[in-house]
C-alpha cells in the first residue's frame, strides 16, 4: 500500500515540479522571481530572451503551481509561490557539483593499475 502512494506522489511530483524545471530558463527563472517580483518584460531583460519566451515560461510555471500572477494596475507581476523550492534547487545543485566533482577526480587520478608494475608472464620456448 505504501509504495502505491509513493508511486502516486511520484507520478504527480513528476508532472507537476519536474515536468516544469525541464527547460533550464524556467530554473533561472524560479531564481529570479525569488529574489523579486517580476513582469514578463522584466523577466525577459533578466534572462535575456523574449517576452513572448518568457511569457510561455511563466505560463508554465503559473500552470504548475510555482508562480502566481498578481495584477499591479495595468501590469502583472509575477511571484514565487513557494520559496522551500530554492532550497530544493540548491541541494540538487550541490548533488550536481559533487557528482561532477568526483567525475572529474576520477579522470585525473591515478588509475589503481598504473601503480603496481605489470609483470609480463614470459613464456618458454
Amino acid at each position: 500500500m505504501e509504495r502505491d502512494a509513493l508511486q502516486k506522489e511520484a507520478d504527480q511530483l513528476h508532472a507537476e515540479i519536474c515536468a516544469a524545471l525541464a527547460d533550464p530558463r524556467r530554473i533561472v527563472a524560479i531564481y529570479a522571481l525569488a529574489e523579486k517580483p517580476h513582469t514578463v518584460n522584466e523577466l525577459a531583460a533578466d534572462l535575456n530572451i523574449t517576452a513572448s519566451a518568457a511569457s510561455r515560461h511563466l505560463k508554465v510555471l503559473r500552470e504548475r503551481g510555482l508562480v502566481q500572477a498578481v495584477r499591479q494596475g495595468v501590469s502583472v507581476q509575477y511571484h514565487l509561490c513557494d520559496h522551500r523550492l530554492i532550497e530544493a534547487l540548491d541541494l540538487l545543485r550541490s548533488v550536481l557539483r559533487d557528482d561532477l566533482a568526483h567525475r572529474a577526480s576520477l579522470m585525473t587520478a591515478p588509475a589503481v593499475d598504473n601503480l603496481t608494475p605489470h609483470k609480463k608472464k614470459e613464456t618458454h620456448k
